[in-house]
């Protein structure tokens, strides 16, 4: 310890130039001063008797890994799709739900045609006889119904990508990419479909004659008309919701490929994200409208008594329009509100979505980083 305490005499061979020298004579003066306060705190903390003798510190090295199972990532990943989804839907209905109201309105009604005009009257007649909020009328049901329903559709998504390697390792697989958005549709469809029902009866009806809250339409349906009603009208909305969300997620991930090919940017900016929704939209309804109109006609048979309550299944539904209403006027009825609300809900529903995913999974890393 005695030697370790005197000053050192150091020799050193320098064979090196440049910048070689300098890098070398800079470390050698920091390890130099480094040892010296070393030493000097030893000799100072230490007895006399303990300095006497030599002394070896060992050196510590500490690693810290931060190490994430592969079933915690899953986990997180599942988490944050059903969030992002849950907001993303959410905001879309919000947004739209006045135009929802309006369509709704139309579709379920063969004596009334429409009409831009008609469904601006419908709107300022709703305004001045119930109110500013009326235009959110039954805004409740859906979103009790939407939150669920966007998140399981979303999260679903990203599982049926996984599970049929949809454009696995760059490939360009059209058909699972298809195939993926429609089962994903099914899946968050037949999972909430109750509360798609008791929205569309909140919707067409006011709050004096129909009904009050999101229970007393379960109440009365329950007592009244019996727990199979709340699937009415189920399998209409199946066979819609194939081509619908199929065609929706299919024209959206296709347009963000096109994108990254083009540009080489595989996360495209929030406008263009809206846009790319929006299109998709477009396409999914103007694929699944006619559907949409028999699933409202039966969802609503008993209180839409204008239509003379007889829409007992799918094939007499679809007959029944055909003859009294024809196709334009019948299966396509409300289709121009739709190319309106439809875009502008998807494209607020996509791009949030996106959005929201990339926030909370950056976040998510910081945090893991921090632990």
């Amino acid at each position: 310890m005695s030697r370790l305490l005197e000053k050192p005499n150091i020799t050193m061979s320098i064979k090196s130039t440049g910048s070689q020298l300098s890098s070398t004579m800079t470390t050698s003066s920091a390890t130099l001063s480094s040892d010296l306060d070393d030493a000097e705190t030893l000799r100072t903390q230490l007895s006399p008797s303990e300095t006497s003798g030599a002394i070896s510190v060992p050196a510590t090295t500490v690693t810290i890994n931060v190490t994430v199972t592969p079933m915690r990532q899953k986990i997180d990943q599942v988490v944050i799709s059903l969030i992002s989804g849950a907001a993303a839907g959410a905001l879309a209905k919000t947004v739209i739900a006045p135009l929802d109201r309006t369509k709704i309105n139309f579709q379920i009604r063969n004596d009334v045609p429409f009409s831009f005009r008609a469904s601006l009257r419908y709107l300022q007649n709703t305004y001045a006889n119930e109110g500013v909020l009326a235009l959110w009328r039954g805004n409740s049901a859906t979103m009790a119904r939407i939150v669920p329903y966007a998140a399981i559709q979303f999260t679903a998504h990203e599982q049926w990508r996984r599970i049929l390697h949809v454009d696995k390792d760059g490939s360009n697989t059209k058909g699972r990419r298809f195939l993926a958005g429609s089962l994903a549709g099914i899946t968050s469809q037949s999972l909430t479909y109750p509360l798609d029902l008791a929205r569309a009866r909140m919707a067409v009806t006011d709050r004096y004659t129909g009904y009050r809250t999101l229970r007393q339409v379960f109440t009365k349906i329950w007592l009244e008309e019996g727990p199979r009603t709340l699937f009415r009208g189920y399998w209409a909305t199946v066979l819609g919701v194939i081509p619908y969300a199929g065609t929706s997620f299919f024209t959206y991930e296709t347009l963000k490929r096109e994108y990254y090919e083009m540009v080489g940017n595989n996360k495209p900016n929030t406008l263009v994200s809206l846009a790319f929704g929006a299109a998709a939209g477009a396409a999914g309804q103007t694929a699944s409208y006619p559907l949409d109109i028999v699933r409202r006609r039966m969802q609503t048979m008993r209180v839409n008594t204008a239509a003379g309550d007889r829409y007992p299944s799918i094939l007499e539904t679809l007959v029944k329009i055909y003859r009294e209403e024809g196709i334009k006027n019948g299966f396509y009825k409300g289709l121009s509100m739709n190319w309106i609300k439809g875009p502008i809900a998807v494209g607020i529903s996509f791009s949030t979505y996106d959005l929201i995913k990339a926030w909370l999974t950056e976040l998510a890393n910081l945090r893991r980083v921090e632990k």
